[in-house]
């Protein structure tokens, strides 16, 4: 079954970002964005989604393929209020940045037809500025798109190969790997790097003060990107919304 609709919950920086891609890579068919009415005006305005609709139930009618890019604890929330209403033949995939618990939500929810039914997935990428309004139809282009198939999935057939498709066609470099190898990876590249830059960021203030001259002071960073100091001192740290 093609992918004719694709409902993306959750169109903040990765959700926005993903439905740009599909845009400028010509996706043809709808993409339908669900988050609170606000978000989804400037979603539209951007030209991201063709429909925005508030209620994850009547958001995800009609549509192949469903994308939670929500943060974790809302992505298992979802698939519980989801996952028993969806039809059979629509994928349900995430971008979480952890994948274990996403996984057993879904095998809980979906039980032996999890592998059917059910794609964990996490593109490494983001912005230290979080929301649709930084959004980059680029984002994911050269980053690595984590997948963590159950032991049964065959990602060569069906909605499988059409996503991992449309993943490969916005640029990323799909990775496999497992959930509980993906989650250890991400807390040393990822999740520890992120505390350590955000408990910097939050000391460097305390020490001299919110109006101090830090970012002038900063200098440039390894690989000669002049916003990492802007970077660090968003004490919110790289956003995954």
């Amino acid at each position: 079954m093609a992918i004719r609709q694709i409902t993306i919950i959750g169109t903040g920086l990765i959700g926005g970002s993903l439905a740009l891609a599909l845009r400028k890579k010509k996706f043809a068919g709808r993409i339908v964005g669900c988050d609170r009415e606000g978000t989804l005006e400037r979603a539209r305005m951007r030209g991201a989604i063709d429909q925005g609709v508030a209620n994850p139930g009547d958001a995800v009618r009609g549509s192949q393929l469903v994308v939670l890019a929500t943060p974790v604890l809302a992505i298992c929330d979802l698939i519980d209020r989801l996952g028993p209403s969806l039809p059979s033949k629509t994928l349900l995939t995430d971008v979480g940045s952890t994948k274990t618990a996403v996984l057993e939500r879904a095998k809980s929810v979906f039980g032996k037809s999890a592998g059917k039914r059910f794609l964990a997935g996490h593109p490494m990428a983001g912005k230290e500025l979080s929301g649709v309004d930084f959004a980059d139809a680029d984002l994911f282009h050269k980053a690595v798109w984590f997948l963590s198939p159950l032991p049964d999935q065959n990602l060569n057939e069906g909605l499988f190969a059409e996503y991992a498709g449309w993943i490969d066609a916005i640029g990323a470099r799909i990775a496999m790997l497992p959930a509980e190898d993906h989650d250890r990876l991400c807390a040393w590249i990822s999740h520890v790097p992120q505390m350590m830059s955000t408990a910097l960021a939050a000391a460097l203030v305390e020490e001299f003060g919110a109006e101090a001259p830090l970012l002038p002071a900063g200098g440039r960073a390894p690989g000669d990107d002049p916003n990492f100091s802007v970077a660090l001192l968003h004490v919110a740290g790289r956003s995954d919304q």
